[in-house]
């Protein structure tokens, strides 16, 4: 199979260099434990899908690191937490650095236990599914601000998309990029992949009612999350939903977009938005066979939202850096305006704010930005270039302080 260069490597590489652990996170399939055998081949390994490793790491640990020396990677340690003090001794005893490399879900109790035991020795990498940047061969590696500098060196290494909607049809994993699988059978096994090893041990449901849920959810992709009205269409109580939504965010299925609320918008919104993370799987759990299909459907923009968001965390992630506290949206009433107003992205950086529009068009007009003008009420804030990312074929300014921006863009 062929292996395709992950943007993280050199995050990952030089946290190995200067930390004693690195726990790499992410959804089931994104690629942890390729990359980590691919780029550092001399770390032993030890996996705790194995039955008898779990057994020895928790009963006779001593044992266990002698059969397993460092550097050691320990995949799916999430299967065996407890074992996170024992590495906590081992760090403590030695001055040496890339000790060893963790991979996992993330879910609260693997992150909790890497507070309690390995806070100040532990660099944490969250690796997301293939971005486009990765698939199409763009080595640039900065995260998406829309700063005249980050566009200028951008547009040094721009490639064309080709087949956009059948790369956001057959998603991210990249399993499907690797061999030729069937689409459909990949994330059919997937899903029962998933419902079978991550998510049976955290619900107590039966598995046809939640994998009604998924597809409940997945058919609100780039909306306001309203679990009540999940609760109505599956048949199960709205503190369940919750859980569940928790469930998906913690195991890398989805993830909440904040609101950006603060005092000066004081009617704005402050329900999250859920995207899925693989426009892919959620194709699969709407029954959007084909990619001509998708690209006509009613859904069509809100996958294409789902898509570019996703891409934007992608390039946060891939250059190691957090983006929660980066990225929002924005939707509130002012007292003064007849309709609500909305942003579908706020970035912040460095105390300035960013307004994003997605829109799936060739033809983006400046009032698509009528909202931005919100931002000015906010005091110890500035507000920087508007960017609509859009279907366009080439960067277009709109007005001086907004352009039409192609998505290859990010």
């Amino acid at each position: 199979m062929a292996y395709i260069e992950r943007a993280i490597t050199e995050v990952l590489k030089n946290r190995v260099k200067t930390s004693k652990c690195v726990l790499v996170t992410g959804a089931r399939q994104v690629g942890k434990s390729t990359v980590i055998r691919h780029e550092f081949p001399a770390f032993n390994r030890a996996n705790f899908d194995d039955r008898l490793a779990r057994l020895q790491a928790r009963e006779e640990p001593r044992l266990f690191f002698l059969n397993h020396p460092c550097p050691l990677f320990i995949d799916e340690v999430q299967k065996e937490s407890g074992i996170l003090e024992e590495i906590k001794l081992i760090v403590d005893e030695s001055d040496l650095r890339g000790q060893f490399i963790l991979s996992g879900l993330q879910k609260l109790e693997l992150m909790k236990g890497m507070s309690e035991s390995l806070a100040g020795r532990v660099a944490v990498s969250e690796l997301l599914g293939l971005s486009m940047r990765e698939i199409c061969g763009v080595r640039f590696n900065r995260h998406f601000v829309p700063t005249d500098a980050y566009i200028q060196e951008r547009e040094r290494e721009l490639k064309p998309y080709q087949d956009l909607w059948q790369t956001i049809h057959r998603g991210f994993y990249p399993e499907l990029y690797d061999v030729e699988r069937d689409w459909q059978e990949y994330y059919s096994s997937y899903v029962s992949t998933y419902l079978e090893r991550d998510v049976n041990e955290l619900i107590a449901s039966d598995g046809l009612t939640f994998a009604k849920f998924l597809t409940a959810v997945a058919a609100r992709s780039g909306e306001m999350l309203n679990c009540a009205h999940i609760a109505s269409e599956v048949g199960v109580s709205e503190p369940t939903v919750r859980n569940w939504i928790s469930i998906l965010e913690r195991t890398g299925i989805v993830y909440l977009l904040q609101p950006y609320s603060p005092g000066a918008l004081n009617r704005a919104i402050k329900t999250p938005k859920l995207y899925f993370r693989d426009t892919g799987l959620a194709c699969y759990l709407t029954r959007w066979l084909t990619a001509d299909a998708l690209k006509s459907s009613a859904v069509a923009g809100s996958m294409f939202e789902t898509f570019v968001v996703s891409e934007i965390l992608k390039s946060y992630a891939n250059e190691g850096k957090d983006y929660k506290f980066n990225i929002f949206y924005y939707r509130g009433k002012d007292k003064r305006a007849a309709a609500e107003n909305e942003i579908d992205l706020i970035i912040e950086e460095n105390g300035v704010l960013y307004p994003v529009e997605i829109k799936m068009t060739g033809n983006p007009r400046a009032d698509m930005a009528a909202a931005n003008t919100v931002l000015d009420r906010i005091p110890d804030k500035k507000r920087g270039m508007g960017i609509i990312l859009c279907l366009i074929d080439r960067k277009t300014y709109l007005r001086e302080n907004l352009i039409a921006l192609p998505v290859t863009y990010i």
